[in-house]
Formats: C-alpha cells, sequence, structure tokens
C-alpha cells in the first residue's frame, strides 16, 4: 500500500500533541517538527497537495497561561487554546518558510462540517489554497467550540477534512505504530496488523471501540477516523510518529496499518451525490447544453433555459431536457434567486449581474452524475 502513497496527488497529515509538544516542559519540539517539514517538502517536491491537520495549540497554551497538569474547565482550554494557537501557527509558518512553502491557518469546529454553507466555504477555501501552492494547517476551533460540538479529537476531524478535500490518503501520525490485534502493552501475544481491508466488527473489538461508537482517544478514534475516511475514498494509514522523519520512515519501511479505500475519492463522490433521493429543484437546459454533459463537460449558465423550485448553494438539484427526461442530478453552485438571474449569460458576465464574482459553472462536472 505505500505504492497507494506514491500515486496520491492529496495527502493530509494529522500531527498529533504528544508528537510535537513536550508535554512535560510544554514546549514545542522544533527538531522533530524541522524534520517533518522536510518530509512535506519532499511530498510537495514530488508534485503532491499537503493540507496538515495539527494539534498543539492548547498543549502550548497552557505553559504560557501558567495552567498547571490536570484536566482544565472548557473555559481554562479555551483560553490556552487562544495561547496556544497563534504561537502553533507563527511555528508552522517558520519550518515551512524555511522550504520556501507558504501556509495558512484553517479553524474548524464540528458545525462548520455539518452546515452546508460553511462546510463549502471551507472546502473553497482549502482547494483554492492548495490549488495556489499553500499548505494549509487545520485545527480544531478550541477558542470557541463547546462541550456539545467539539470533536473530542483531531483524529476524526482530520478524516473530515479529508472527506471534505477529496484527499487520497491520510496519514495519521501518532505515538503508536499501527493497529495490533489487542493492546500490545497489555497482552504480549498481541500481533501487529498491517493492512484492514474492510472495518468489520472484529477490527472494532481489537479498538476497543463501544457499541454506541462512542470514545476518546487512542485506537477507538482513529478507528472512527477510518470509517469516514474510506467511506469517502482516501485510504488511511497510521503510523509511528515519534521518529525523526516520520513520512519518510513510512515511505522507506512501509511499517505502519493501511485501511484500504472502496473506490477513489472522485467515485464516492460521485455515488453519494447520485444517492440524493430529495433533490431540492432543477434546471431545465438546451440541446447544446446535454450534448456537452454527455462529453463530460461541466453545465453553463449560457446552456441553462429555466430554474424550478427553490435551493441553496450546495443542495441537489435534478438537470431535465427541453422534453423534461431527467440528464443529470448535481450539486447546483448558486441559489435558485441566483441562478434565475444569470440563465442563458456567459461566465463572464456573472460578477456584473450579482454584484460578485461566483463560479463559472452553474454546476461543475465534478458535482455532477449523468443519469
Amino acid at each position: 500500500m505505500t505504492d497507494h502513497l506514491k500515486r496520491s496527488r492529496r495527502v493530509v497529515v494529522k500531527v498529533g500533541s504528544s508528537l510535537l509538544v513536550d508535554g512535560d516542559k510544554g514546549t514545542l519540539r522544533g527538531q522533530w517538527l524541522q524534520a517533518l517539514v522536510e518530509d512535506i517538502a519532499g511530498l510537495r517536491e514530488q508534485g503532491k497537495e499537503v493540507l496538515v491537520v495539527s494539534s498543539g495549540a492548547i498543549a502550548l497554551g497552557r505553559r504560557v497561561l501558567g495552567l498547571g497538569a490536570g484536566a482544565l474547565r472548557l473555559e481554562q482550554s479555551q483560553a490556552a487554546a487562544a495561547a496556544g494557537q497563534i504561537r502553533l501557527s507563527a511555528a508552522w509558518a517558520e519550518a515551512l518558510g524555511k522550504h520556501e512553502l507558504k501556509t495558512a491557518q484553517i479553524l474548524l469546529t464540528l458545525g462548520d462540517t455539518e452546515s452546508r454553507r460553511h462546510y463549502l466555504n471551507a472546502r473553497e477555501t482549502a482547494n483554492t489554497l492548495l490549488g495556489l501552492g499553500v499548505v494549509p494547517v487545520v485545527n480544531e476551533n478550541d477558542t470557541v467550540a463547546t462541550a456539545e460540538i467539539r470533536f473530542g479529537d483531531n483524529d476524526r476531524l482530520a478524516a473530515r477534512v479529508a472527506q471534505m478535500i477529496s484527499a487520497d490518503s491520510l496519514i495519521l501520525l501518532s505515538d503508536i505504530d499501527g493497529l495490533y490485534t489487542a493492546d500490545p502493552g497489555v497482552d504480549p501475544a498481541a500481533k501487529f496488523i498491517p493492512e484492514v481491508k474492510a472495518i468489520t466488527p472484529e477490527i472494532e473489538a481489537m479498538a476497543g471501540v463501544s457499541r454506541s461508537g462512542l470514545g476518546r482517544g487512542g485506537m477507538i478514534t482513529k478507528i472512527l477516523a477510518a470509517k469516514i475516511a474510506v467511506g469517502a475514498g482516501c485510504a488511511m494509514v497510521i503510523a509511528n510518529g515519534k521518529k525523526q522523519h516520520p513520512i519518510r520512515q513510512l515511505a522507506e519501511t512501509g511499517h505502519c496499518t493501511w485501511f484500504r479505500a472502496s473506490g477513489s475519492p472522485a467515485t464516492a463522490r460521485k455515488q453519494w451525490i447520485a444517492g440524493h433521493l430529495n433533490a431540492q429543484g432543477s434546471i431545465a437546459i438546451d440541446a447544446g447544453a446535454a450534448q456537452a454533459l454527455k462529453r463530460g463537460r461541466s453545465l453553463l449558465p449560457a446552456g441553462v433555459t429555466a430554474v424550478h423550485g427553490r435551493f441553496q448553494r450546495g443542495d441537489a438539484v435534478q438537470v431535465v431536457d427541453a422534453g423534461g427526461l431527467l440528464v443529470a442530478q448535481g450539486l447546483s453552485a448558486y441559489s435558485d434567486e441566483d441562478a434565475r438571474r444569470i440563465i442563458g449569460h456567459k461566465s463572464n458576465e456573472i460578477a456584473a449581474i450579482l454584484g460578485y464574482a461566483g463560479r463559472d459553472e452553474m454546476i461543475h462536472r465534478d458535482d455532477l452524475v449523468l443519469r
């Protein structure tokens, strides 16, 4: 499966607090970070797009604020995150800058990934940054998250982000080297599992996942993350991050646990779009646009003749021809109100009509499935 990493075009790397921050001192492991960034620079030289999901803000901030050891109250965690996040982002910017790599910070909460508008905005921001050659650094927005809406771990946050940007591979760098049949710290007979082709109840039992599917930390959250990732067509790997140059070590030794994805991110996304049973509206198109869609093109406003129903940006809509026959289904880049205003117009006229520069396409081909 290391060949899969070589073939991956878009990679998400998740870094845990225990790797990035010295637990006793509460300070950044600068040398380790530099080695990891060298690995990331190597991935970029191979033409890969890389996004980082980084923990560590609270761990850094609690030392700055003089908060002692032990559990923190929610408001203390939020304060520590506020103090630590600025230092964490500065550390990433400095380390990446030494390799002439630009970075940008994206803060997310669970609500952002479940709210349609926030999700779309976050996805477009991340995709734009990646397209510009930037290495975005994502973290959970602990300063505003509450106990009810927090992810509780960055493993699942990383998986949600990988799903959001249609990543090919998700690398979870951890203080363990992969999945075992049992806890190797308790059972010396525990056997290492190099590859998981399907997440079965037996696999879940090895991690100690409860029947409710709830849990915090450890292997439990990694299995839950794997479910999200592989379901989105993204292969996931758990690898030992404690050593210097962990990604290079992964590529050279192959010692890790891979969770195989069924299909590609593009295939999974198309299946998800096709599975929308409750389209919010419909868009009628002319014969020329219908032929263009069959050739794999996007749907442009110029080929649209009518808009029916009420829908928002990102909603599923049906695409019908002049005779009312279903041609395709996809996710609209515009609300029904804005879509009606740009019907029949060229893409370069959209900004003048709407007052903002939206997408050139009414429905992008990546968001469209022929029926």
